[in-house]
């Protein structure tokens, strides 16, 4: 009898359906030249690739970057998730919705978390990020002919994770490894000895994921760049994209070398359109010097790096969402294990890491592990990234030692917006727990902020004045969740679409935190215990934890 492949949790449903390349490049491009997804260019695609047309519909109709209405001439996005509420995003909305409601060429948007929390409210026009003060003449340019995007910030500074002390330094390391100099083996000794974590959220040891994926037989092997931040005040890895594009591209090669993988992608969110043609200049650059190609310096090694750009969707962050986006389905979280390091993209071994901790791997294999731990404060190792925002003097990223307090990089942001007193934080990104003001001096790591009841994520510092309702704060986190849910499981799509209506009418009931009532506790519990991805396991934790933190108020 033949060799029956094995089922694999997660892909059974549609396993040997619809063969073929992702579709979603295609869907970008025709967006691209003509606004939107006429059904006639779909009937086309579907003529083309031969296709079903309801596969592709039913694959358009999951990604919010999609389209299939003509769009106005203008369409005006603002951001109003927690860092942009935070700034005033309701009023602004308020203000442009009478502004501009009445003029039928204008489409204003509440948009999702737009990934440039430092400049909230955060807003786009004709999907251009632009700034909200001057919009009148922006809006105005779009009319007439378009808005023409931003460039991405050039670097101005050398952050401390960089190893190159000058622009023909770069890619040094990753020279070694082509000719020899540096074995492999060393890189990834030099990375399990550095205790590097995956600095996208999930924290697990960089070089124990290298080791998995290098340790498989099955070939070929991928390597992804997960780029595809999207939660409400993360933002440092567009920042990194942006200034250390040379990092991270040479740490995902040093990672394809080290594993045996020969294709890479970096996996970028639409809405980070500046920071995207940087990354694209570098691999150009990079295919120009003979270090990117069929033929790498004359070794006979291949290594291919293409760019592939989000159709949208916070889910996408989650790894094998981002998988089955880049198959060409429906983002939807597998079930695990098996995982992505075994078992990835069209079921190969696949090395999946975030923008910052790429940007990391350059440094620690040419300064070497005891370098990199000597960084950290304390006991603690290494260099973080932060993005800050919400109620701070100057919003942006930070680069310090793992281990620094919240207090610290607070005062790195010159304190609390207005001189004002600090009401909470969140450490880790919407996703994180509030902490309250007594807990400042906690060390912003993952053990110690776990053991604080709260996380590290991906390193993103939201500061809420006092006298910040933390309840409707907490319920616009919540929402949030609600929206960006993929709709697989029932505990997170219906849990946290009911969480958020009991929390909204308790709100607008004039209620506070003190009198939630006991049904919110039980979904959470539930949403934990039996959602099949992290998003529904946490969208209620910050709920949670402002209900606690009140209650110890009210009872000191």
């Amino acid at each position: 009898m033949p060799d029956v492949a094995p089922r694999v949790p997660g892909v059974e449903a549609r396993a040997g359906k619809f063969p073929g390349p992702s579709l979603i490049p295609a869907l970008n491009a025709i967006q691209e030249r003509v606004g939107w997804l006429p059904r006639e260019e779909l009937v086309a695609l579907s003529r083309d690739v031969r296709r079903p047309l309801y596969e592709i519909e039913g694959l358009i109709s999951f990604y919010p970057h999609f389209r299939t209405t003509p769009p106005r001439r203008v369409t005006l996005r603002v951001c109003h998730d927690l860092s942009c509420w935070l700034r005033g995003a309701e009023e602004r909305l308020a203000a442009i919705r009478d502004r501009y409601g009445p003029d039928a060429e204008v489409e204003v948007i509440e948009g999702s978390c737009l990934g440039r929390c430092d400049a909230a409210p955060a807003a786009t026009v004709n999907d251009a990020p632009v700034p909200l003060a001057g919009l009148d003449a922006l809006v105005g340019a779009a009319q007439n002919g378009g808005v023409r995007p931003p460039e991405a910030p050039a670097a101005v500074r050398r952050w401390p994770n960089d190893p190159y002390p000058s622009s023909q330094e770069h890619y040094d390391v990753l020279r070694d490894v082509v000719s020899g100099a540096l074995e492999v083996g060393q890189v990834t000794q030099a990375l399990a000895d550095s205790g590097l974590r995956g600095m996208g959220g999930a924290g697990f040891p960089t070089g124990r994921k290298w080791e998995l994926v290098a340790a498989q037989t099955a070939t070929p092997k991928y390597a992804i760049c997960n780029a595809d931040e999207s939660e409400p005040g993360t933002f440092k890895d567009r920042q990194i994209l942006a200034e250390q594009p040379h990092l991270v591209l040479e740490g995902m090669l040093l990672g394809m070398l080290v594993t045996g993988a020969e294709e890479g992608w970096v996996f970028i969110r639409h809405e980070y359109g500046p920071e995207e043609a940087v990354i694209r200049r570098e691999i150009d650059e990079l295919r120009a010097v003979g270090l990117v190609g069929p033929d790498v310096l004359g070794t006979g090694r291949r290594l291919s790096v293409e760019v592939f750009t989000s159709p949208g969707g916070y889910i996408l962050g989650e790894e094998s969402a981002l998988i089955e986006c880049m198959e060409g389905h429906r983002g939807e979280p597998r079930n695990k294990p098996p995982f992505p390091g075994v078992y990835g993209l069209h079921g190969q071994p696949t090395l999946m890491n975030s923008v910052e901790t790429f940007a990391h791997v350059p440094v620690i294999a040419r300064r070497g592990a005891a370098w990199w731990t000597a960084q950290g404060a304390g006991e603690h190792t290494g260099l973080k990234f932060f993005a800050v925002s919400g109620h701070v003097e100057r919003p942006g990223v930070y680069c310090v030692p793992m281990g620094t307090t919240a207090r610290e990089l607070l005062e790195l942001a010159d304190g609390v917006s207005g001189g004002r007193a600090l009401g909470a934080i969140q450490p880790g990104g919407a996703s994180s727990n509030f902490l309250g003001p007594d807990q400042l001096d906690v060390p912003l790591d993952f053990g110690s902020l776990r053991e604080a009841g709260s996380m590290l994520g991906s390193g993103a510092l939201v500061v809420l004045a006092e006298g910040t309702d933390l309840l409707a704060a907490a319920t616009n986190v919540l929402r949030f969740f609600r929206d960006e849910s993929c709709g697989k499981c029932v505990p997170c799509r219906v849990g946290s679409t009911k969480a958020h209506q009991i929390l909204t009418d308790h709100l607008a009931a004039g209620r506070g935190a003190g009198d939630v009532d006991e049904r919110i506790g039980e979904l959470e519990q539930v949403m934990r215990r039996t959602s099949i991805c992290g998003l529904g396991q946490v969208a209620l934790g910050p709920v949670a934890s402002v209900l606690r933190l009140t209650g110890s108020r009210d009872q000191g």
